[in-house]
């Protein structure tokens, strides 16, 4: 089989005007950028007509669980059933295409296209959260430098879409009074800036400008907070992302409308595309198909409590993707061995399949588990999933999405169509007013399976000053590993009874909650020992080995 990259550029692309005009979008509502992309702006008034729909996945492992790929498969399933299916994708990292995990467009026959540009620079999204994020720290320092402003403490960090662990802790300000006052400083990655966030969740250029002035960028010597607003810079951050608030239009390979747009990470950030782009999907299709990273304790747990609380969404049916791959890794087979027969192991593993069940029965929504077919599985193997998907009343069907594109997935689209039909009233985890510690415990024993959390020192500390600030009933969202339902990535399976350790709570007061970090959760990640760098390259004017 040819790789994602060749398939990709063997693909003739529909012209982007071409595309926007089939869909019914007016030559004032998308603007094109090159032959194939562009940015759209489509009328508030237009009706949400499509019905929502969440892709997740059980517990993350080093492989991938092929969320992205089944997303898109499932779009063009339903395309193949006389479906209107437009999906609404985050944008990829440089960090992790460069880094360990690769791109984020799909594979196989299920990719959204131009793959290259999706991967790399794109519209420029990212680029110009990073320059608002900090420019907003360089305003900072030279306010405080200039004396116009008191701050004992500073919140804000700088970032960089790229991943750097040396940039983590550093100092800034030194070589004399000249450079700025010593400080304390560090880098996070572009998708975990509260920008990115606010961007996110932002419906319009006016609550974009509502939620960069609340920012909190630290606090004077009283304990008092300090603002964007204070600070008299949220026009010129504006300024920045008013072109990067617009939706990004492209497509599947099979001609599927498709919005790629804002890149939060699950296990560091809120990890949803943005509001408006699953707007404009639900706008323009009959089923707008959205993901939330990595696996439902992550991902799904904070696009319902998070993006969905705030922007007002009820999706109509989840998908929980699997594979046996995924369900041997939870059943202690290392990753070498995941792709060779094991039923046992699987059998092990199926207490994670079970866990992720039971947590999105409770959200409301009717639950399809789509198992992402690898040509490796066997037969027995696949019915031990589907046996056990019938025990948990759960709709189930195979994916063949990578190798067959939307062929593969009819069945797939077939299960979301019926299970769409009957819709459930949304519930969430924890009230909107309650305490931020109080929302934490809840999300840690009811989907997490913790018997209680236990502050550091250093969180402790934040506690008290959300509490001192009023900002003490946001809802929350945990950083953790992708890897395990507990902070540990070595507890597979489905852990219970365990402590979560609670590191820091940092306030995001634009986004409109606090983070929680957990564990050992780095926001800057690091390069692994062989980075994906080292396999990209362009021959004769094409871009190779990008996956």
């Amino acid at each position: 089989m040819l790789s994602d990259i060749e398939i990709a550029q063997a693909t003739k692309l529909i012209p982007i005007d071409q595309l926007a005009h089939e869909a019914g979008l007016t030559d004032a509502e998308f603007e094109p950028y090159g032959r194939d992309k562009a940015k759209v702006e489509l009328d508030a008034s237009r009706p949400d007509t499509a019905k929502l729909i969440l892709v997740t996945a059980t517990s993350g492992m080093p492989a991938g669980s092929g969320k992205t790929t089944t997303s898109i498969a499932l779009a063009q399933g339903l395309k193949q059933l006389g479906k209107k299916a437009v999906l609404a994708l985050r944008e990829p990292s440089l960090g992790p295409v460069f880094g360990m995990k690769g791109g984020a467009a799909g594979g196989g026959y299920s990719q959204v296209l131009p793959m290259e540009a999706i991967n790399l620079h794109f519209t420029g999204d990212f680029h110009a959260i990073t320059s608002a994020n900090n420019l907003l720290a360089a305003l900072i320092d030279n306010a405080r430098h200039q004396g116009q402003v008191e701050l004992k403490e500073i919140f804000w960090r700088r970032v960089m879409d790229v991943n750097d662990r040396m940039l983590r802790n550093i100092v800034t300000g030194l070589g004399g009074s000249a450079n700025g006052i010593p400080t304390e400083a560090g880098f996070d990655i572009t998708a975990a800036s509260e920008l990115m966030a606010v961007l996110c969740l932002a419906t319009d250029l006016d609550d974009l400008r509502a939620r960069i002035d609340r920012i909190v960028i630290g606090t004077r010597r009283d304990g008092s907070a300090v603002t964007v607003q204070e600070l008299g810079v949220g026009g010129a951050l504006v300024a920045l992302l008013k072109d990067a608030i617009k939706p990004n239009l492209v497509q599947s390979i099979e001609g599927n409308l498709a919005f790629v747009h804002g890149g939060p990470f699950a296990n560091i950030a809120h990890g949803c595309n943005s509001v408006a782009a699953t707007r404009a999907a639900m706008k323009l299709g009959d089923y707008a198909i959205t993901e939330a990273g990595f696996g439902s304790d992550l991902g799904a747990e904070k696009f319902y409590n998070i993006k969905c609380r705030a922007a007002g969404l009820n999706p109509a049916a989840v998908v929980l993707v699997t594979s046996t791959k995924a369900l041997k890794w939870h059943g202690g087979v290392p990753l070498p061995e995941i792709g060779k027969p094991n039923a046992e192991a699987l059998k092990k593993g199926l207490c994670n399949l079970d866990a992720h069940v039971e947590n999105l029965k409770r959200f409301g929504p009717n639950i399809v588990v789509s198992i992402n077919h690898f040509h490796t599985d066997l037969d027995e193997e696949l019915d031990i999933i589907r046996n056990r998907c019938a025990e948990l009343g759960v709709r189930v069907a195979l994916s063949d999405g990578f190798a067959l594109g939307g062929k593969g997935a009819v069945d797939v689209a077939r299960a979301v169509i019926e299970a769409a039909e009957d819709v459930h009233p949304l519930n969430f985890t924890y009230e909107a007013d309650a305490p931020v510690m109080e929302k934490v415990e809840k999300i840690a024993k009811t989907i997490y399976g913790a018997a209680a959390v236990e502050l550091a020192p250093a969180a402790a500390k934040d506690l008290k000053r959300l509490q001192d600030l009023g900002f003490d009933r946001l809802p929350v969202c945990i950083a953790k590993t992708p890897f395990s339902f507990s902070h540990d990535p070595k507890l597979l399976g489905a852990p219970k009874g365990f402590t979560l350790p609670v590191q820091r709570l940092i306030l995001n007061a634009g986004a409109g909650f606090v983070v929680v970090t957990t564990g050992a959760i780095m926001r800057m990640p690091g390069l692994p020992k062989v980075p994906a760098a080292m396999s990209i390259d362009v021959k004769d004017g094409k871009i190779t080995g990008l996956a």
